[in-house]
């Protein structure tokens, strides 16, 4: 199997990864300090990649050289800390389905940093399968729901939402920029995961919530540990495919995770299903297609 099979074969393995886990997590988060949830599982997840680093060899000292230790640091703050902590605060007031689909507009954001900052071509089949996938995602997002006890604030969780996806475009950029400089993909992900944790951990010293960590009930630890398997696979996949394949096809093939969630949400909590993320859903799937057969086209260096 040729790079460009495997990278996709992994991108659309996060993608149903995702789309398990955004509902399970609402479920999850309702009744759950953001901070403490995000931050927690961060830790573990790190340490869980740094020893894979570790064992494999790809965590040196040359890390400390050149401008490798400032990507690192920047993955970490940005995508495992501050995107991390805005989504889970958003998705606890907003619906999962609507999570989903507005966290799905990263491809968007991803490939215009990824044309600006890597140089990465972006083939007219592409641009024609984002472009139906925004609208798909626009058709759901202006279809406005009651908030009930299970999304109290619609409107504010899908700001925060919104702000987090586009921090992490910010993050998958310079994370791949950082594996183009021949950064392992392990050592990206265990700098993400305790960087981020590190952050988090801060935040709830700054508000005084620490001691909610030694609140938690024993139903709420055993969630989190499931939710932190979950997320373990989800980091594998996605670094591990684009470290295969460019960021912005990688990114555009997450967009059918919203589906599975949507499909999820409408069990797990009844969610409301309006016509137009129904149809919004169709163009996600059909766009995601489309994009799933462009060629990647490598860049070695900027």
């Amino acid at each position: 199997m040729d790079k460009e099979a495997k990278g996709t074969i992994l991108a659309f393995a996060a993608a149903l990864i995702s789309g398990v886990a955004i509902p399970v997590n609402k479920f999850f988060v309702v009744d759950m300090n953001p901070a403490v949830f995000t931050a927690t599982r961060a830790l573990i997840i790190g340490l869980i990649f740094l020893a894979i680093s570790w064992r494999s060899k790809k965590l040196t000292k040359h890390i400390l050289k050149g401008q490798k230790w400032f990507y690192l640091v920047l993955i970490g703050l940005i995508g495992g800390g501050l995107a991390f902590l805005l989504y889970f605060q958003g998705l606890q007031i907003t619906t999962s389905s609507r999570g989903a689909f507005l966290h799905k507009t990263l491809p968007i954001y991803t490939t215009i940093l990824a044309f600006m900052f890597l140089k990465e071509k972006i083939p007219q089949k592409q641009l024609v399968a984002l472009g139906m996938m925004f609208l798909g995602i626009v058709a759901i997002y202006f279809d406005k729901i009651t908030p009930t006890n299970l999304w109290s604030n619609p409107s504010l969780g899908d700001v925060l939402v919104i702000l987090a996806t586009v921090l992490w475009a910010i993050e998958n950029i310079i994370a791949k920029k950082s594996m183009i400089n021949g950064e392992s993909n392990f050592v990206v992900s265990a700098a993400r995961m305790l960087i981020g944790s590190l952050f988090l951990f801060g935040v709830l010293v700054l508000v005084g919530n620490l001691n909610a960590i030694f609140s938690l009930s024993l139903v709420q630890i055993v969630n989190l540990f499931i939710s932190t398997g979950i997320l373990f696979g989800y980091v594998f996949c996605w670094y591990s495919s684009i470290k295969l394949i460019n960021v912005s096809k990688a990114a555009a093939i997450l967009l059918l995770s919203p589906v599975i969630s949507m499909i999820l949400g409408i069990i797990m909590f009844n969610e409301p299903t309006p016509i137009f993320q129904l149809i919004g859903s169709g163009l996600v799937l059909v766009g995601a297609y489309l994009v799933s057969k462009v060629k990647s086209e490598f860049v070695e260096g900027m």
